[in-house]
Parts: C-alpha cells; sequence; structure tokens
C-alpha cells in the first residue's frame, strides 16, 4: 500500500489522501473530513453516518462492483439488522464483517479512517453539501498537479519504473550473483545496483537521502521527468550488465545519460505538458 500522502486543503480544512497501490485507488481521510463538523470526535459522526441503512446499501454497491472477496451474506445481515434502533457500525466492524477494501481503518502515526475517493465524497455530502463541494474542487486541483503522488501521469512513469525494475534485478541476478552466495549477499548486490542509478540520477544514494533527514524514499520523492529518465536508466544497465561492461565504465555512462536526458526533458517542457494533457484528455473522467 502507498504511504505517499498529501492533503487536500478544503476550505481551510486539511484532509489527507495518498494512493492505494494495491487496488489502484485514491483513499481520503474521512476522519479528516468528520472534524469539519464535529473536531472532538469524529469517530462517532462516521458510526452515525455507516449505521444508516442507505449507508451500508451505498457501501455494499460498491463493494460488489469492485471487490470480488466481498461477503455478501456478512453484508445482508449487516442490512437486516440496520432497522434496528441499537444497531452500530464501526469502520472496523465493516471491515471484519465483509471483508470490505472500500474503507481502511488505521492505528498509530497515521491513524483514522479512510475511504475510497467516491466514499468519501458522499461521506463528505451527508456531513455538508457545501464542503463536499470544496472538497472535490481542491482534490482535482491536487491529482492535475505535477508533483503530486495522486497525479496519473505520475503514477503511469511509477509503473513504468517498476516494470523495468524488474528487467533490471533479473540482469542482475543472471549475471551478477553466484548462485552460492546468501540472500543477504544478493540483497547487498541489489541495494548496490540500485544506489548506482540513485547517484547516476539524484547524486545521492538511498542511505545519504535517509541521512539527511528527509521523509519517505528517495525515489517516491521523483517528479515526473525523473521517474521518466530512472526507467530509462534500468533498462540501459540491465544491457550494459549482461554485456559484461565495467561497474565503472556503467557508473559513468549511466551518469552521462541521465545528464542529457534530464536536460532534453527540461528543454521540452512543452512537449512533456503536451504529453501531460494528451493523457488526462484521453483518462477517464471519473476519478477512482
Amino acid at each position: 500500500m502507498a504511504l505517499d500522502r498529501e492533503i487536500i486543503n478544503a476550505n481551510g480544512t486539511q484532509v489527507e489522501a495518498f494512493r492505494n497501490n494495491d487496488i489502484d485507488a485514491d483513499f481520503i481521510s474521512i476522519t479528516d473530513i468528520a472534524k469539519y463538523k464535529n473536531q472532538d470526535n469524529p469517530n462517532d459522526l462516521i458510526r452515525n453516518w455507516m449505521r444508516s441503512r442507505n449507508t451500508i446499501e451505498y457501501l455494499g454497491l460498491w463493494e460488489q462492483m469492485k471487490n470480488n472477496n466481498f461477503n455478501t451474506d456478512n453484508y445482508q445481515e449487516l442490512l437486516n439488522e440496520s432497522g434496528s434502533n441499537t444497531f452500530v457500525l464501526s469502520p472496523a466492524k465493516w471491515i471484519k464483517e465483509t471483508n470490505a477494501i472500500g474503507i481502511i481503518s488505521k492505528s498509530g502515526r497515521y491513524g483514522g479512517t479512510y475511504a475510497q475517493s467516491d466514499i468519501a465524497f458522499e461521506f463528505a455530502s451527508w456531513v455538508s453539501p457545501e464542503f463536499r463541494l470544496y472538497l472535490i474542487s481542491d482534490y482535482q486541483q491536487l491529482k492535475q498537479s505535477e508533483s503530486s503522488h495522486l497525479n496519473l501521469d505520475w503514477n503511469v512513469n511509477r509503473t513504468l519504473s517498476k516494470i523495468n525494475y524488474q528487467i533490471h534485478t533479473d540482469a542482475i541476478k543472471e549475471k551478477l550473483i553466484p548462485s552460492t552466495v546468501s540472500k543477504k549477499q544478493a540483497g547487498y548486490k541489489y541495494a548496490s545496483e540500485a544506489d548506482r542509478l540513485n547517484m547516476a540520477l539524484f547524486g545521492m544514494t538511498s542511505k545519504q537521502w535517509r541521512s539527511s533527514g528527509k521523509r519517505g524514499n528517495l525515489r517516491e520523492s521523483a517528479t515526473l521527468e525523473q521517474l521518466t529518465v530512472l526507467a530509462n536508466l534500468e533498462s540501459m544497465n540491465a544491457e550494459l550488465i549482461k554485456n559484461n561492461v565495467s561497474e565503472f565504465e556503467r557508473t559513468m555512462r549511466l551518469n552521462n545519460m541521465a545528464k542529457d536526458q534530464m536536460a532534453t526533458l527540461l528543454k521540452n517542457s512543452t512537449s512533456m505538458k503536451q504529453l501531460k494533457n494528451l493523457t488526462a484528455h484521453n483518462s477517464p473522467k471519473k476519478l477512482n
């Protein structure tokens, strides 16, 4: 699951959001949404919303459309119980009873209840129709931001980078790792080659990034242009490894390649923007 959190500023209220790559959807904190009306006890507001029969029907329909493992029998039982005055339904109970994926309940540092964006907007409408409009407007602006991890283009390039990462690791395994080494020793080699790419593109290793006090993962902080170059570097390094090019020579070639490609991409910023606009134009208008 993605941990790259963004902040939606909806009419002065900060609402957390993140990309859940497990189901390829954006999740928004309904705990933060609830605080718009009830700062002290947001969970009470969420439970009141969830005990409604209309809410359960909506959540059930969403799950049946998106979730092959949804427990419809338990869902039906909860739906039947919803008419009782004593009926109570928490996010944790809903998830446990039905195997729901549209709502996530977390504890700890980033604790709270998060819901897939469509569900979150439904909750926001129940809390305040006016606030829902602010939330959707600012959410859409965030989706269009080039630096946001909710941005479609950023995620497309991140996926491409992950595909090339597999090609990269396969080449390392085939050419650089003897069959007799331990998993720990093999891990060092993978990390070494990953940092070769990091140095070529970012000018620092993962360890140096962490030591600088910056949060998150070095590659998760990459711009769209950097992700594009990273995907190309992984593919190139895989070919260089297969051709038995020395470590020194690979490092030099990769660094030169990174500098040349970044310069080209930044110089042709207009073309990059046109590509982003084309992707946005051809993508579904409804945001998942």
